[in-house]
């Protein structure tokens, strides 16, 4: 009896223990403790050769929130938490040399050249037998890339409906090469004579090129790469990724601004500045944005200095600073607060959360509106991300990504550098 007691009592108390721990302060102060840290030279942090003295008292959220002094330099080190003089937790601790980019806002026109010819509809050819779809039976879908033609690779609209006529007189089949996602299929492709249009036609709508605008975040001034935007292009019609064949960037001036308003984006219109020819080509279509190289710098303004990066760990909620344009070409930085912000170990496309605090800027805009995207935001003097999306209804909030994983995508190993020993 007393030992079946015991078990039962000894059991109670372990409940009340695993019910109790999670809400008691010096183990959320445990927990919140993470085993690893990366940072940069000259970041807030401990001396080696101190401990860290963590109060029952404190909320920490992560170990950066306790560091008081300085690394000088690169390395890998170790420091102790301490909770009234007892060790708690050992931090390992990488230090890189300090990593800075000019920061952005630059409003930018974007031109994309498709790979092949990108499919967008279907249509139905008449004839006299009645209605037929040579696209839909060829089992072309919407989104797909007509990358080649009997053999001859595509790379614009001009160029298939020559072929479709010699093809349709000839009456011969059309071998065409498809690019559906991550995969490349055959299929062959009919024209058929159209007694209404008086002319051979294959039933498809098709496009090679998309246009719009948006935010610069970053350039390199050593290796001249760029970031914007902060998200992937998608084809409006397809609501697909643009498989890119080439692209650029130019100077874009902006002229008038649509409000956002509860379920109803706004946006930025603007006029594509040609005269200085591109700024830079894109080579790259992500989810986390445009990226490519820079023929030539952007527009130079009081923000057109290098500025270091922070990582996910380092980057706070409270008050911070997006830099965005919303007239002609003239770069401002406006008041936002980061609401919310997740400690990133993997690349994700939604990082942070933001809202729009700055009057003048939700008297312009609303909050946050299309062609917005990729503008960076600021917090400490140092670039922590970019605005991605916007919620539809609330459009004084919205997304943002880290920087970290733009400068990844871009090409830019923030960590090349050589550790130095501690």
């Amino acid at each position: 009896m007393k030992r079946g007691f015991m078990r039962k009592s000894t059991g109670l108390i372990l409940l009340v223990l695993l019910m109790v721990l999670p809400w008691y302060t010096p183990f959320q102060i445990y927990l919140s403790i993470p085993t690893h840290i990366k940072t940069f030279a000259q970041s807030e942090i401990i001396n080696p050769d101190e401990t860290v003295q963590a109060s029952a008292e404190q909320r920490v959220q992560y170990a950066t929130d306790l560091m008081e002094n300085q690394i000088q330099e690169s390395g890998e080190q170790e420091i102790v938490y301490t909770l009234n003089n007892i060790p708690v937790k050992k931090v390992n601790v990488e230090a890189y040399d300090d990593f800075k980019v000019i920061p952005g806002g630059h409003s930018v026109g974007i031109n994309l050249q498709t790979q092949g010819v990108l499919v967008v509809g279907h249509h139905l050819v008449t004839t006299k037998e009645g209605t037929t779809s040579p696209g839909e039976e060829a089992d072309i879908q919407v989104g797909d890339n007509i990358i080649s033609i009997d053999d001859k690779e595509i790379a614009s609209m001009q160029e298939v409906q020559p072929m479709v006529k010699q093809a349709g007189e000839e009456q011969q089949t059309l071998d065409v090469t498809l690019k559906r996602n991550d995969k490349v299929m055959e299929t062959e492709l009919k024209p058929t004579y159209d007694v209404k249009a008086e002319e051979y036609r294959i039933g498809i709508y098709i496009r090679d090129s998309a246009a719009g605008i948006g935010t610069m975040t970053f350039y390199d001034p050593q290796s001249k790469k760029y970031g914007a935007l902060g998200h992937i292009i998608s084809d409006m019609d397809t609501r697909k990724p643009v498989e890119i064949n080439n692209g650029s960037i130019v100077r874009s001036e902006i002229t008038d601004i649509k409000k956002g308003e509860h379920g109803v984006p706004g946006e930025k219109q603007a006029d594509f500045i040609l005269k200085d020819s591109n700024l830079g080509n894109i080579t790259k279509n992500s989810p986390f944005g445009i990226f490519g190289t820079l023929n030539q710098s952007p527009v130079e303004g009081e923000w057109s200095k290098p500025m270091s990066i922070a990582l996910p760990n380092e980057v706070e909620e409270g008050p911070a600073k997006i830099l965005t344009v919303i007239e002609g070409e003239k770069i401002e930085a406006f008041d936002v607060e980061i609401v919310n912000t997740l400690d990133q170990s993997a690349p994700a496309t939604k990082g942070l959360i933001l809202q729009i605090t700055d009057k003048r800027l939700l008297d312009s805009t609303g909050g946050i509106v299309q062609g917005m995207s990729g503008s960076p935001i600021i917090q400490n003097n140092k670039i922590i991300g970019a605005v991605t999306h916007v919620f539809v209804n609330d459009p004084t909030s919205g997304y943002g990504v880290h920087i970290e994983w733009m400068l990844s995508e871009a090409g830019i190993d923030i960590y090349k550098q050589d550790k130095k020993a501690s």
